[in-house]
């Protein structure tokens, strides 16, 4: 980490990044409650985050966007167009205006997906390999902290603030980031055997990678082979396609497990609603040490075994719940919170290891779009089941279920290695342009 943070441009980023998620992670909650207090409806207020999650479906579209331009320079411009993106909730005051809001939620969702897709583009531009576990290990821990505070924060903001004045917050938020991103120095303009403009120090594709006819972005240089060819780089890659397989399994599990707190909270633990909220920061902490860790694990067992670890810690949290105990709910919630950075830092490491830096952006678009579209699938399904079966006995499938993903991973442990560091260096500072 030492390392990592000698390196002023990451700094930057990272300062920027922490800003902007800041701004993300305390309005996303803060509309849907907008919206309940506006209508006072449960079900428009649910709306709002399927409008957040319709622009999934523009993802692959997003990712080739992100491949095609500058990486610091565009993650300044997203975050300056979602500051503007927001000037419109201004105007907000009453139940008619409710389009303005839907729209700016889908437009958010939008920002939320071709930023992700630019920070982890951006990262392989901004390190060398041996510091990738740290960069994203780094940005999860900040993740992390935020799932514990930001739903706090945005609803207390809320009520001091009221909508308008939130919205306008969050804004000069995202436009700090940009501000503060406009320091990252552009990267050196070195093409690299895939075509594209690559750091002065490439991730280097690791012995075994295959780039088949269409997946760089050359052989299909235009139409819908361009648009796929993360979705190709995913299925032809072996050590991706395996974890893709996983991400999708437990995506789709942790999505049924997202209608079940309810009915544990309730008819196992015997608790109101609103303990719910101390299972949530019970989560974040474990996510905070998640996220601190997961770079060690990576860099020791490699990023599948790692996903795998993830994955199992999620196993084991869901199948404590199986059985109804306040001391049970606690070990597996911390489970749960340890898992999910766990499983992000692999996955990250994994793309970015072993993607052209000309594809990054469209391969983990593509990953976000065929995760998430499962998901809202099974969380739907999730809330039909939970009142035809018994929560637990589903808590238990859903264990058995990413066990068995865990399992898949490790078979294919051997697909990647251990990531040796490298000697420290000190970053070179480049020197300043002579005067005319």
């Amino acid at each position: 980490m030492k390392q990592l943070l000698r390196r002023s441009d990451f700094r930057r980023f990272f300062l920027a990044l922490t800003v902007s998620m800041v701004a993300e992670s305390v309005l996303l909650l803060a509309l849907a409650v907008w919206v309940k207090e506006l209508t006072g409806s449960d079900g428009l207020a649910g709306a709002t985050f399927v409008a957040l999650t319709a622009p999934m479906v523009l993802a692959p579209l997003v990712g080739w966007v992100v491949d095609r331009a500058p990486r610091r320079t565009l993650f300044v411009a997203l975050n300056a167009i979602t500051a503007a993106l927001l000037l419109p909730l201004l105007t907000v005051r009453d139940a008619s205006q409710l389009w303005i809001v839907y729209a700016v939620a889908a437009g958010y969702g939008l920002s939320y997906i071709a930023l992700g897709a630019t920070v982890t583009a951006l990262v392989q531009e901004l390190v060398p390999a041996d510091l990738l576990p740290d960069a994203n290990g780094a940005s999860q821990t900040v993740k992390q902290g935020l799932r514990l505070a930001g739903p706090l924060l945005g609803a207390g903001l809320y009520v001091l603030l009221g909508g308008p004045a939130l919205a306008a917050a969050c804004a000069l938020g995202f436009l700090v980031a940009a501000a503060i991103g406009l320091a990252l120095r552009p990267a050196t303009a070195t093409a690299d055997r895939f075509g594209s403009v690559a750091d002065p120090n490439p991730v280097a594709a690791p012995t075994g990678a295959t780039t088949p006819s269409g997946t760089d972005g050359t052989a299909a240089t235009g139409g819908r082979g361009a648009l796929v060819a993360g979705l190709r780089h995913l299925v032809a890659e072996p050590a991706l396609r395996r974890a893709l397989v996983a991400v999708v399994v437990a995506t789709v599990g942790l999505g049924f497990g997202e209608t079940l707190w309810f009915a544990y909270v309730d008819q196992g633990l015997g608790r109101p609603p609103a303990f719910l909220g101390v299972l949530v920061s019970v989560q974040g902490i474990g996510g905070l040490v998640g996220g601190i860790g997961s770079a060690a694990l990576v860099r020791r067992l490699g990023e599948l075994s790692t996903l795998a670890l993830g994955v199992a810690a999620l196993a084991v949290g869901t199948l404590a719940m199986v059985r109804p105990n306040l001391m049970l709910a606690f070990v597996g919630i911390v489970l749960i919170g340890l898992g999910l950075p766990m499983s992000m830092v692999g996955v990250m490491t994994l793309i970015q290891r072993r993607t052209p830096a000309n594809l990054v952006g469209r391969v983990s678009a593509a990953l976000d779009a065929l995760a998430s579209g499962p998901q809202s699938v099974a969380i739907g399904a999730g809330a039909l089941l939970v009142g035809l079966v018994d929560y637990r006995l589903l808590y238990a499938a859903i264990g058995v279920v990413l066990l068995v993903a865990a399992g898949y991973l490790l078979t294919g442990r051997r697909l990647t290695t251990p990531i040796e560091p490298a000697p420290a260096v000190e970053p070179v500072e480049p020197a300043p342009a002579a005067a005319g």
